[in-house]
This record gives C-alpha cells, structure tokens and sequence, in this order.
C-alpha cells in the first residue's frame, strides 16, 4: 500500500508541455528521498485544462500542481512528499481559498461538469487493465453476457435515448437494432476514431486516457448484433491513443476478454486497429469502411446504409468513441439514470473541445442543455483581455456559427440545428469582437477544399467557387452580387453532394451571412474590414498631431513606405504599405492607428 500517489497527466497536451521529463525526474527523485516504497507515480489521461499542463495531482490531498517544469520536482517531492508542506507557488489558482485549498471538483471549471465519457480520464493508469478493472470495467460486458439477450442489450439503450456523439445524433439503440435485423454468416462492429474537425480532440482523450472502455462496448455491440469482429479506425496521427489501444488489446486477450469465449458463455469477439492517413473524409462513414477495405477513402451512395450492407459488403455496426464511451455506464447504471440527464430529445452528456478565445482551453462534459453561456463564460473562464464574446463555432467546417443573440441557448441537438449549426463531434471555437466572420468562414472552406475527395463534382468545384468568393470578399473586390451568389450555391451544394462533408460544408457561409451579414456588406460596399483582419481592406495611417517625428517607425518599416524629417509628423505611402503593422507595433506614442 502506498501512502501517496501522484497523478501526472499523459494526454497529449501535457505529453507535448514535457510530461516524460516531469516523470522521469520524479522516479528519479522519489528514489533518491528513500520514498519508493511509499509514493506511486501513475501516468494518467487528459484531466481536461489542457492550457495548464503538465499538471501533478497528489492524492490522497488532491493538491493540483499545473504548469509544472522539471526544476520544480526536487521541491515538490523533498517539500510535499516527504515534508507533507504543500508547494504553494504551483499550486492552481482557483483550488486556493481563504480557508487553505479547496477540491478541484469545486473550481468553476468542474463542478458544472458530469463526467459519464471522460470519468476514468485523469484518474486511471489508461496502460493497466487492472486499474480499469478496478473502477468496474468490463463489469458491463460480464452482466451483458450472463444476464441479458441480445434483444434486451438494444431495448436498454433504446429506453436510456443515447444517440450518436460523431455528430448526427442518429438513436443509438435504434442503429444497433437495424444492425441486428440484418441476417448474415459475418457482421462487423467498427469505431470511428477518425476525429478531424480542427480544434476537436474529444475521442483522442477517450483513446489515450481510457482505451479499454471502447473495447469493452465494442464487444457489448458485437454481442448485442450478433458480430465476431471489432475494427477501430483511428488516424495514425494520434500515436500515444494507438500505442495504448495497442496495449490495450494485447492486455484484454491476456485477461480473456477478448478472443474465444469470453467469460465462458460461447461468445467470440475480437478487435483489430487500421490507421488512417489524415483525410478529414474518411470521417464520413462510408470512406471509413471503404478505407478499411484497403480502398482510397471516398464515400458511397446511401442507401444501402451500413448496417445494411457495410464493410465487406456485410451489415456493420459504426459508432464514434465518445458513443461507445457511454455504453459501459448504461448497461451499470440502467437506461433511467441516463434518461434522467439532459433535454427532452437529447439525453445524458456532452463532451466538448473548448478552443479559440477562451481562458480555459481544454476538453468539458457536460449534461445537454446546459447553456453556451454557462460553458463560455463559467466554465471556460470567460474570454481573455476583457473582449466581449462575438460567437462559437460548432461542429466544426460542417457546423455554423452561433451569435451573442443566441448566448443562452440550451445547446442540444435540435435547438442547434434550428438556428443553422450542429453539434458535430464537439468542436467548440470561441471567437471575440476581434475575429472576421467573413474571414473565418474563408479559413473553414479553405479546409473544406483541401479536404474535399473529390468524387462527386458539387462539392470538388462547388467549394473551391465558394472558396474564391470568399477570397475576393476579403481582398476588397467583392460585391452585394457576390453575397447572393454565395447563398445559391450554398444551397446548390447542400442538395447536391454525395456525402455529409459536402453537404454540410456551406455551413460555416451561411450561418456567418445569416447572422453577421452588415459584415459582409462592410467589405464589399465600405470596403473595409470591421474586425480589422482582412489586411487587403486596411489601412494604416498617423495621426500627425500625435506623432513626435521620432522616426522609429520609418526605421522599422520594411518596404520603406514611410517618409517623414526628424520631429516632423511622418506619412505612409498606401501604395508601399504591405500592412505588416510592423510600425503600429513599434510606435511608442499611439500615433498610428488601422482605419
């Protein structure tokens, strides 16, 4: 038994800030305190504030050390460990109270959060299977395989209303029913791992803090629709969640949860990794399964859908891993725990990838309905530099923009799609008053385009058009025809596409004209750009009342566009100006300024 043990984040975030070096230098100096006996050190998943890692938790005192560095570890193990004195000037911020320290469960961050997805992250050893083991895991697949039918495994996530986290919210329970019905020799249970949505990193967290509850719900569906083989698809660009879901299977063969009959009970189930390369269209599910096959990733016509005829032309089963995430703790709990959570129409929690302009950047769970507001403002900690919130974007280059006027909207499934965006997979972007709409709907087409596959003609030239407008828009060329030709071929492309990525593409231009359209006719009426980004529309210049004609800012110019005597009032050629802003920045008397 050990008297302390102490937590270090190992999800990529804080992998990437220097974790291996903050671990080695605690065995390294545990050692050397005589305290190897006493203090374990486990690796952990993502504990969520990602902006504060490398993050150290000891326990039992569950003292939450952030932004830690190597040269803090010899005080944290000779002052805390072995002197019980916690370390204060690492501690973070907001678990220090007037009374001592608080529980990081009652910081703003977390107490509004309930973790159902992500509540073995941070906690578990996500490399020991009897750490899993030890919070109920693979309790749900034992009950599931002695107690319950196949039948009766879909009625609970029927009666719980689970629908799909990737982003359709289509009803769980009601996909594995269709898998089920679909009589064949050889079925197939697959895993959507392939997050691609910029700024989303839910299920890698899920995957490299928590692999083997994935495994276990997997071999749940392959019970529950009657198949004998799992295959998780996950990109080869997350290489700490493939490592440990390689490690994962390896340790559930060993235990006998995986392979021939598991339990005893005749079932037989086992799960295989394919990598994918990168393309954000092998999220759509039918290049997924295509890719899986040996095949370029690109979609096919639907129906026949995949639980119709899926991989290998065979019914399968497709789920993303924050859906299979829950399974576990439904099966456990019962389908009314989960049912009690949420809104009317979409149940039990929601994980999301908080990004952009925000103080707490980091991964959240949430139940549905809990307001934009609420997640921006309290548990995300507000937005840096006293900015005032502009809007979030969800779901990422399929989803929309959400104004201010919409701050309070209880977000779920349906409310998001009333008002032209999506849940998607999570992705949440938080921008300010000094973001461009015009410009961020241009940077989500612009990946649109580079992702598209190409196959079917819509979406190949019809982006790229959309793309261009855009582009002309932001360089001070566009004009109000222009804005009416984007939202007629928005629409054209939407009903034209072959798959969910061009069909969801024109999201981001639409929201954006729907909701920000004066800024739309300031760049091609005015010609200006409001939030000052796009830089074709700006215009630097000197005030000459303020200007002490120090020069500096001639000095600093790099195209010589500025002119100007010593202690005179300077001038900047607009037509030699590139807008680097080199001289704005310089400027020790506020005297120039973007019009």
């Amino acid at each position: 038994m050990y008297r302390s043990h102490v937590l270090v984040c190992g999800g990529t975030g804080c992998t990437s800030s220097g974790t291996p070096k903050i671990l080695e230098c605690l065995n390294e100096e545990i050692n050397k305190a005589g305290l190897k006996d006493e203090v374990a050190v486990v690796q952990t998943g993502c504990h969520g504030l990602c902006a504060l890692g490398p993050i150290v938790i000891v326990y039992p005192e569950a003292t939450f050390y952030s932004l830690v560095k190597p040269e803090d570890v010899p005080e944290i193990v000779n002052e805390h460990l072995l002197k019980g004195r916690i370390v204060s000037r690492l501690v973070y911020q907001d678990t220090i109270s007037e009374d001592g320290f608080t529980s990081i469960n009652e910081t703003d961050f977390y107490k509004k959060q309930h973790r159902i997805a992500l509540r073995n992250c941070g906690v578990i050893n996500p490399e020991n299977i009897d750490e899993y083991i030890a919070t109920h895991g693979y309790e749900a697949l034992g009950k599931v395989l002695t107690e319950y039918t196949p039948d009766q495994v879909i009625q609970v996530l029927l009666d719980s209303g689970l629908r799909g986290r990737g982003g359709g919210g289509f009803s769980t329970g009601l996909k594995w029913k269709l898998a089920k019905e679909n009589q064949s020799k050889q079925k197939y249970v697959c895993c959507n791992a392939d997050e691609g949505d910029p700024g989303a990193f839910m299920d890698r967290s899920v995957l490299e803090g928590d692999p083997h509850v994935v495994l276990e719900a997997m071999a749940i569906a392959g019970y529950a629709i009657g198949a004998n083989q799992g295959y998780i698809y996950v990109r080869a660009e997350y290489p700490i969640a493939v490592n440990r879901l390689n490690i994962a299977i390896s340790q559930a063969r060993e235990y006998g949860l995986l392979g021939k009959n598991i339990f005893g009970t005749g079932f037989d189930f086992d799960i295989e990794l394919r990598l994918g390369a990168g393309a954000f269209v092998c999220g759509e599910e039918t290049a997924l399964l295509t890719s899986i096959e040996g095949n370029r990733g690109e979609p096919r016509p639907r129906p026949p859908f995949p639980a119709q005829k899926g991989l290998f032309k065979e019914p399968t089963l497709l789920n993303n891993v924050e859906t299979y995430a829950n399974i576990p703790p439904i099966i456990l709990n019962g389908p009314e725990w989960f049912n009690s959570m949420g809104t009317e129409k979409s149940k039990g929690t929601k994980v999301f990838a908080l990004g952009g302009n925000i103080n707490n950047t980091g991964l959240v769970e949430v139940p549905m309905g809990t307001t934009l507001r609420e997640v921006v403002e309290e548990i995300g900690g507000g937005i840096p530099n006293g900015k005032k919130f502009k809007a979030a974007q969800t779901g990422g280059p399929s989803g929309g923009c959400i104004p201010v006027e919409h701050y309070d909207i209880p977000i779920d499934y349906d409310n998001l799609l009333k008002i032209g965006s999506m849940m998607g997979s999570g992705g949440l972007i938080v921008m300010d008053e000094d973001n461009c709409m015009v410009d961020i709907a241009k940077f989500f087409l612009e990946f649109t385009v580079d992702e598209s596959c190409g196959k079917c003609t819509p979406c190949r030239i019809g982006t790229k058009r959309l793309y261009e407008i855009l582009d002309k828009i932001t360089q001070g060329k566009g004009t109000v025809e222009d804005i009416d030709k984007l939202e007629e071929l928005c629409l054209y492309i939407k009903e034209n596409s072959l798959c969910g990525l061009g069909q969801s593409a024109p999201n981001p231009v639409l929201s954006t004209i729907k909701f920000f359209k004066d800024e739309y006719i300031a760049h091609v009426v005015d010609k200006k750009c409001p939030a000052g980004v796009c830089k074709a529309l700006l215009s630097y210049v000197i005030d000459e009342e303020l200007c002490k004609g120090c020069t500096l800012c001639a000095r600093v110019c790099p195209n010589d566009a500025i002119s100007g005597k010593v202690k005179e009032a300077h001038v900047i050629d607009q037509s030699k100006c590139i807008k680097c802003g080199a001289c704005m920045e310089k400027c020790r008397f506020k005297a120039i300024s973007i019009r």
